[in-house]
């Protein structure tokens, strides 16, 4: 027998006033009136609903970066990059999300990792008076929003956790424009300022803190131009712990004489899942109507690709990389291979299978033409990469075919190990070899775009870690050393 189902709830008023009611009008021009709905209009333009009971933070999120015009850096559909709840699979599974939703901590993560920039605040690390002000800076511009975390209890609504952006603020009122993504449940509706702080103060029973909120604007650059993290696999919980916290211990309980001995020790303790975890960014494309030239977009976004890969390239930790990896003893007998699964997607899997076509030379990218084949359906795509005058120096690279065109094993692990903490190093024993390493990993010798890249890595290595330990608390916008 079919059930019936749920349509909507009677919003309880008091203490919320429904946004399309004749008081919620009323407040929401003179809130206009007064200049405290600029951050609105974009978010208006990009509200959505939930796809999931559970996904309240996910669309919360994707509604913002989105408004921000944050670029995600890969494709939603088609040929359209745009943030979707579906793509914000980083720090915890989707499907854990859609049975548990997801933490106060681990939305923040997401943020981090989606390349936002956040300030996040439980209400034991703020005050009313902060929200407020928060809230304000919000509301009178476009270029940050606001995301609630709270307890729909502390509004007399049906169900516990949720999260949701803030729309705007009536400072006459002291009120809240809550812009609802649960909208199958409730309309966007004012709250008081003082209640919604209360709401927020609820412990979250799931970690055992209170809940908060976050403030997210845009970063001063695009993070991630050639690697990015990947938590998409589980087993990235046991990757970051190793790469934060086992290979410092590995280097302290080891007698290291020299870098091939450092290299050797981090490379074959590398857990056999460890390609799944970090990943290189291609340019992926449909292809229309056969033409294959690049935009100006798109050979901006390459040629600095191009220049990072070639920062890497040039460091002297490289060139220690490429000869261990080159040498008898270790090229492809230990080491986990890199996999391709995603940033050298099925994509360009199928581009290889149906016969590809290298076409060098295109204002420094590369560009590898051909056929993705999706059950019945054929598509012709381009994929983008960086070029490099580098030289294969391991079959642990990938097919080589392609070595030369895009990042390889060589150049990912350089890039992994100079975002490393700087700590890491410490526990060496052998202090020529400490001094060594440690000059040769200094963040501060590297020119300025592959220090960014590397900080972006480093940070995201460090949310990974506070993501596993649940501790994602408090504003991680500070640049990271």
């Amino acid at each position: 027998m079919a059930m019936a189902g749920l349509y909507r709830r009677v919003l309880p008023s008091p203490p919320a006033i429904d946004f399309a009611s004749h008081e919620g009008k009323k407040l929401f021009i003179e809130a206009i009136q007064s200049g405290t709905m600029e951050g609105f209009y974009r978010l208006i333009s990009f509200f959505q609903t939930q796809s999931e009971p559970a996904y309240c933070g996910l669309a919360s999120l994707s509604m913002v970066l989105n408004s921000l015009a944050i670029d995600p850096g890969r494709k939603w559909k088609g040929p359209w990059r745009w943030f979707d709840e579906s793509m914000l699979d980083c720090c915890e599974p989707l499907e854990k999300v859609k049975v548990t939703g997801i933490s106060f901590g681990k939305l923040v993560c997401l943020a981090h990792c989606a390349g936002a920039k956040v300030e996040a605040f439980r209400t034991n690390q703020s005050t009313l008076e902060d929200f407020r002000k928060h809230v304000m800076r919000c509301s009178v511009s476009d270029d940050c929003h606001v995301i609630s975390s709270y307890d729909r209890l502390a509004l007399k609504q049906t169900g516990s956790g949720h999260f949701s952006p803030i729309g705007g603020y009536h400072v006459g009122r002291d009120m809240a424009l809550v812009l609802d993504v649960a909208r199958f449940k409730y309309p966007p509706h004012w709250v008081p300022l003082s209640l919604l702080w209360e709401a927020m103060g609820y412990v979250d029973k799931s970690t055992g803190q209170q809940r908060g909120f976050m403030l997210i604007s845009r970063p001063h650059r695009e993070p991630g131009l050639l690697y990015t993290l990947s938590c998409k696999n589980e087993s990235w919980v046991g990757i970051a712990k190793y790469l934060m916290d086992d290979v410092s211990l590995l280097l302290k309980s080891a007698d290291v004489k020299d870098i091939e001995n450092v290299l050797s020790l981090i490379f074959t303790s590398l857990p056999s899942n460890f390609g799944e975890f970090i990943k290189w960014i291609a340019e992926v494309r449909r292809r229309e109507d056969g033409d294959q030239s690049l935009s100006p977009e798109e050979k901006a976004r390459v040629n600095v690709k191009e220049e990072v890969l070639k920062q890497v390239q040039e460091t002297g930790l490289f060139k220690h990389v490429s000869a261990f990896l080159s040498s008898a003893n270790s090229c492809c007998r230990n080491l986990p291979l890199l996999s391709h699964q995603d940033n050298f997607p099925d994509i360009a899997a199928s581009v290889c299978c149906q016969g590809a076509e290298i076409l060098a030379g295109i204002s420094g990218a590369s560009v590898v033409s051909g056929t993705v084949v999706n059950g019945k359906s054929e598509h012709g795509v381009d994929v983008l990469f960086p070029s490099s005058q580098m030289k294969p120096g391991c079959c642990c690279s990938v097919s080589s075919n392609y070595i030369g065109i895009h990042p390889a094993s060589n150049d990912v692990l350089t890039a992994l190990l100079l975002a490393l903490p700087p700590e890491t190093w410490s526990g060496i024993k052998n202090e020529k070899v400490l001094l060594e390493i440690s000059s040769l990993a200094l963040t501060e010798n590297l020119p300025t775009l592959l220090q960014e890249e590397v900080l972006h890595l480093r940070r995201q290595l460090y949310l990974l870690k506070r993501c596993q330990e649940n501790k994602v608390d408090v504003d991680l916008g500070a640049p990271l050393s």
